[in-house]
């Protein structure tokens, strides 16, 4: 089978929705997913999504990116970042994401790393609330067709240039040609025993493109989050937001001691629980929300306390095993910063590309804002491209 668009975006998570939304309603838009369209991990997002509060916090939200990522951040990507951050905000809020508010006014949280609270959130779903709204824009709109269960087999190259890419559904070779192709595959999590990730996101973007000779960069920047649920099962490991941290959890060893600053960034965090793990002889730490109020937890983390719940744990009245998992990935595909591959035509956005955003460790809650403010740099790219033509 063979099909024509104008643009083949791979990946239904936040950056390949925004990307979609982002475009023309002329433009032709085909957009697959390797599973259903909820089976992605911006949907799995808890904490939240940053935001540059006002002018006064650029120097310290700038320095906070940069420290966190070991100052290896390319500096004009975190620039774009922060600078587009309440556009984007405010983008999000036009498509109907709700974000938490009191007497009219966002309310923000804290999380590690962070020198102030400046993070927008939706309870503990707050990518659950993005990307849910997101796609119910994509599926209002006429030009754009959603494949299920499909999955990238390879990109199209020809004379150097991408002109679409080949993919499997139901068993069948899909020949898909497009004048722009956007990957937004997600990340590696799938790769690794214990992740967050869903199982199905194994970089196959990254493979495809190392394949035809496009440029890399940091294959090895991966990230482990200090505090998902211990369990001894095995599957994707459930994540405890680093927001709860953000508002008061402390982090114990088996004596119930504090053995750490909890607000450390997450390398740094991460590297002190297997220290204290590797002393005490256990497969986990506690994590303690006994300073976080009841009417906080049960507000702010809801979705949190009934997972625990259904675990056999009561936060509200008792720790909680805690164990790292890997989380993601700074590394990727090389872009520029309108989310432009080495390959003509070829795009990457999200978790499967690398814009220096987030150095050697992503600061908390960047992420996201990565997502959205990039996928609208590429949307852009490709319309005053089509332009110059």
């Amino acid at each position: 089978m063979e099909k024509k668009t104008d643009v083949v975006i791979v990946g239904t998570g936040a950056s390949g929705l925004f990307t979609a939304l982002s475009l023309p309603e002329e433009k032709k838009i085909l957009m697959i997913t390797k599973t259903d369209l909820e089976s992605s991990d911006s949907f799995l997002a808890q904490g939240g999504i940053c935001v540059l509060k006002d002018d006064a916090d650029y120097e310290c939200y700038f320095e906070d990116t940069m420290r966190a990522g070991h100052y290896e951040n390319r500096k004009e990507s975190v620039d774009i970042l922060l600078r587009k951050s309440q556009d984007a905000i405010r983008d999000l809020v036009k498509y109907g994401v709700e974000f938490e508010q009191k007497d009219g006014s966002f309310l923000y949280t804290r999380e590690g790393a962070h020198s102030k609270p400046r993070i927008l959130y939706h309870r503990d779903i707050t990518g659950e609330e993005i990307t849910s709204k997101l796609l119910e824009q994509v599926k209002q709109r006429e030009n754009i067709t959603l494949f299920e269960y499909t999955a990238m087999t390879d990109i199209i190259e020809e004379k150097g240039c991408c002109i679409g890419i080949l993919a499997e559904r139901e068993g069948e070779t899909i020949r898909i040609l497009a004048e722009d192709t956007v990957l937004a595959s997600g990340g590696i999590g799938g790769n690794y025993q214990h992740s967050t990730n869903y199982p199905h996101l194994t970089g196959d973007a990254i493979e495809i493109g190392k394949r035809h000779g496009v440029c890399m960069e940091h294959l090895d920047y991966v990230q482990i989050h200090p505090t998902t649920l211990y369990s001894k099962r095995a599957g994707r490991r459930f994540l405890i937001s680093e927001s709860v941290r953000g508002e008061g959890a402390v982090l114990y060893n088996k004596k119930k001691e504090r053995f750490v600053n909890e607000l450390l960034p997450r390398d740094v965090v991460t590297k002190a629980i297997y220290k204290q793990m590797e002393e005490d002889g256990t497969d986990f730490v506690w994590l303690s929300m006994e300073h976080i109020s009841q009417e906080t937890i049960l507000k702010h983390f809801p979705n949190i306390y009934e997972r625990c719940l259904e675990e056999g744990y009561d936060v509200l009245k008792e720790c909680i095993p805690v164990v790292p998992a890997q989380h993601y990935f700074m590394g990727g595909i090389r872009v520029d910063s309108f989310g432009r591959t080495s390959m003509p035509n070829l795009y990457a956005v999200g978790e499967t590309s690398c814009t220096g955003v987030h150095g050697r460790n992503r600061l908390a809650s960047n992420s996201l804002l990565e997502c959205i403010v990039f996928a609208k740099q590429a949307a852009k790219d490709i319309v005053e491209k089509a332009g110059r033509i």
